[in-house]
């Protein structure tokens, strides 16, 4: 729209700045014109004694180019297609095509009968029977977050978020997976900073051959990988979705032959799933043949009957794979899971259930959360840290949690006498049923494993800690 046409009370461009009113934000477009021009160069066309005509971007409607430099735009395009890494396979961690990844039961939870309902909550209540459904209470702390703990600066958003990594960092400890020799894997990394506590946390014996893969899909603005020059830890970034990833194939660890430990801070819903089986779902099989070498850094004189999974189906160990020494995931967000990637599909059909129950658990998981009180809400949000500073990985949180609320509208009709605390349980459960089927994944990979409450509710209702750490052996 033309920039004579303003909302009332709406101020005029800045100087030097494009004259186009976003009718969408209710303000000057910011971008900066060219010099004597009105526009930048995104709305030029607005510009009625413009000669150039732009259009938008083949690659990307998103953003409009010059028709005449259109081939010049294409070859240096940002959303054009990059050439794919080394460790790029695709699919390769989403769980194998089956007929029943076409079942599906897309009829809102807020359309199901009171019957139907009743039959879902009762194979709900026999699927949890003999589970614990309390986690333990492991909220811990770590000497290297003391000084950013006691910092004066911090806003209670800040400190929230030190708070949760404090005590991942302390359950860390607990289990063993914090030492020299090996290369932590963060999933979801965003800026990457339980990867840079875990690097403050490194003694000076234990950074000794420590080294840090941070794989997070999107590309990241203010990342703390920086304050980290300068140390013989290595830190490098892969920009992959995780269902596409293959550690064998990262140059570093082909390089390095170092264990793995992998960690993620609320890492989202089918995320989690996706980084098991990107650490386990090869690198177990590859244990189990390799006869527990852990020594054994000459991979050439393994013998080449040792196969591991491949693209046919076959199990080919031929290839070397990365040993998994620990894992410990801060889960979220169970709503987002799918049955396709979940590892726990063997648990749920133990238990006679399937894809459709699963479906509507997942839905139903979300009752866990959204039944928090407006002051409970405001002491999540409110006060922005001043040295955390702006964090994409906290806003998503804090937009997980609003989807989450908005599931309110989920609940049928027939539940609507019941409590918000009964709500809560039924959603709690569900979350503890997707968890265990995780734990017996781990389980059957030779992993002894746990779930634990990591932090208190009052810091953030997904508190739920995953940890796992090969079984001893016998």
């Amino acid at each position: 729209m033309e920039a004579t046409v303003v909302a009332d009370g709406v101020a005029g461009p800045l100087p030097g700045r494009c004259a186009y009113f976003v009718e969408r934000k209710k303000r000057y477009c910011k971008m900066v014109a060219g010099s004597g021009k009105t526009y930048c160069g995104e709305h030029a066309n607005s510009d009625a004694g413009g000669d150039r005509k732009r259009i938008p971007c083949p690659l990307d409607p998103k953003h409009t180019v010059y028709e005449d430099s259109l081939a010049k735009h294409l070859k240096k395009c940002n959303s054009k297609e990059k050439p794919k890494p080394v460790y790029f396979v695709k699919d390769i961690n989403t769980g194998p095509v089956c007929d029943e990844d076409t079942v599906s039961d897309e009829v809102p939870l807020a359309d199901y009968s009171a019957e139907k309902m009743d039959r879902l909550l009762q194979k709900l209540r026999q699927a949890v029977k003999g589970l614990n459904v309390s986690h333990r209470q492991s909220v811990l702390s770590h000497d290297a977050l003391h000084d950013a703990l006691n910092d004066p600066k911090n806003g209670d958003s800040a400190l929230k978020h030190l708070k949760q990594q404090a005590s991942l960092l302390g359950n860390m400890e607990r289990v063993c997976v914090l030492g020299s020799k090996r290369c932590v894997v963060e999933f979801g990394a965003g800026r990457g900073k339980l990867s840079h506590w875990i690097h403050a946390a490194a003694t000076q014996e234990t950074q000794d051959n420590l080294h840090f893969l941070l794989v997070e899909r999107s590309t990241t603005r203010f990342k703390v990988d920086g304050k980290n020059k300068g140390s013989d830890c290595t830190f490098e970034r892969l920009q992959v979705d995780i269902q596409h990833l293959d550690l064998s194939k990262v140059p570093l660890l082909q390089d390095k032959r170092l264990p793995v430990v992998g960690v993620g801070k609320h890492l989202c819903g089918g995320a989690t799933d996706l980084a098991l089986r990107c650490l386990l779902e090869r690198s177990s099989s590859a244990a189990a043949a390799a006869d527990d070498d852990d020594d054994d850094d000459d991979a050439e004189e393994q013998p080449a009957s040792k196969r591991l999974r491949g693209e046919a189906g076959h199990v080919d160990l031929s290839a070397w794979q990365p040993r998994v020494i620990g894992v410990c995931i801060a889960l979220c967000c169970h709503h987002r899971c799918d049955w396709r990637s979940y590892v726990g599909q063997d648990f749920f059909k133990g238990r006679g259930l399937g894809p459709a129950e699963f479906r509507a658990f997942t839905r139903m998981s979300s009752w866990a959360t959204c039944g928090m009180t407006a002051n409970h809400r405001a002491g999540q949000t409110e006060g922005k840290g001043v040295t955390e500073g702006p964090d994409k990985r906290q806003v998503e949180e804090e937009q997980e949690e609003e989807h989450e609320e908005e599931e309110m509208e989920n609940i049928p009709e027939s539940l609507s006498s019941m409590s918000v605390q009964e709500r809560e349980r039924i959603g709690r459960l569900c979350k503890r049923l997707i968890d265990e089927g995780r734990v017996q994944y781990l389980k059957s990979r030779g992993q002894e494993t746990g779930l634990s409450c990591y932090i208190g509710d009052d810091i953030t209702l997904e508190n739920t800690l995953l940890t796992a750490v090969p079984e001893p052996s016998l």
